[in-house]
């Protein structure tokens, strides 16, 4: 038998399951909505303190409440401030500048390498790309000052899977280093190798004054070691391989990324990456 007034009159519910959902529209700018009450018509020009400022066809403007008691085509709605626009995050940035990857996952070393002279080089280039090179699956080593890059080579040839790309100081002409990187390239292994270097005596110049403090990098006479001669013009204890350790760790920690860095050596660590990628 049909049951017309249902199983149970007292059920919780009730009154929500004969509830008529109205919908919510937007009061965006342009939105187009008649007020039930008086029947005044007109477009949605803006919001202020949870009221909404609309204007009719012939120019004239008036304010109401945000909320029910309007229509739209005819049809019952509630009136609702149109939701904050969402912000998207700019995307996250490497030391080097480069776009960091969503994941950040290390790929499988490459056979080619960077090389570098020095400790101090290679703890540089880690701090600022050491991000991208992971990425890339680019190893940095050691090269243990550039009169070795001839034999490092004949040990371990380059060729187009495996290439070299060389990072010296003080490239600039008439120098050691210039003379060197001329040789290799102009040899049997210079089609598979790429020396770049910047025109400063020691990789500490490549960091800015500005970024360590100084008003500018101190010059050192012919015949005094670089790093002691910088140490002792700027007033920092130099006297034992840890004074000058200290000194670069002071160094490098004044380095966040590379607008810390001269552009002289930026532009040619990129140059390598691209290469030896």
């Amino acid at each position: 038998m049909d049951d017309r007034y249902g199983t149970d009159v007292l059920a919780a519910g009730w009154r929500e399951a004969r509830r008529r959902e109205i919908p919510r529209v937007e009061a965006s700018r342009g939105t187009v909505v008649e007020v039930a009450d008086d029947g005044f018509c007109g477009a949605v020009m803006g919001l202020t303190s949870g009221l909404v400022e609309l204007e009719d066809r012939v120019g004239r403007r008036r304010l109401f409440p945000l909320g029910p008691g309007y229509l739209v085509d005819g049809a019952d709605v509630v009136l609702v401030a149109p939701a904050a626009p969402t912000v998207r995050a700019a995307p996250a940035r490497t030391a080097s500048g480069s776009f960091a990857p969503v994941e950040e996952r290390a790929r499988v070393a490459r056979a080619s390498r960077i090389w570098v002279e020095g400790k101090h080089d290679a703890e540089l280039i880690e701090k600022v790309w050491g991000d991208d090179l992971r990425a890339e699956g680019v190893v940095v080593e050691f090269l243990q000052g550039v009169d070795v890059l001839g034999a490092a080579l004949a040990e371990d040839p380059p060729s187009a899977e495996r290439r070299y790309g060389v990072l010296v100081d003080h490239l600039v002409p008439g120098s050691k280093e210039t003379r060197i990187a001329q040789a290799v390239a102009a040899g049997p292994h210079g089609r598979f190798v790429r020396i770049v270097g910047h025109p400063y005596i020691d990789v500490w110049q490549c960091v800015t004054p500005k970024a360590v403090g100084i008003a500018r990098w101190p010059e050192v006479p012919r015949g005094i070691e670089f790093k002691a001669g910088v140490c002792r013009a700027l007033g920092w204890p130099s006297q034992t391989p840890a004074d000058l350790a200290r000194a670069w760790q002071r160094i490098l920690g004044s380095v966040s990324s590379y607008r810390d860095l001269e552009p002289a050596l930026l532009g040619r660590v990129e140059e390598l990456i691209d290469f030896v990628t």
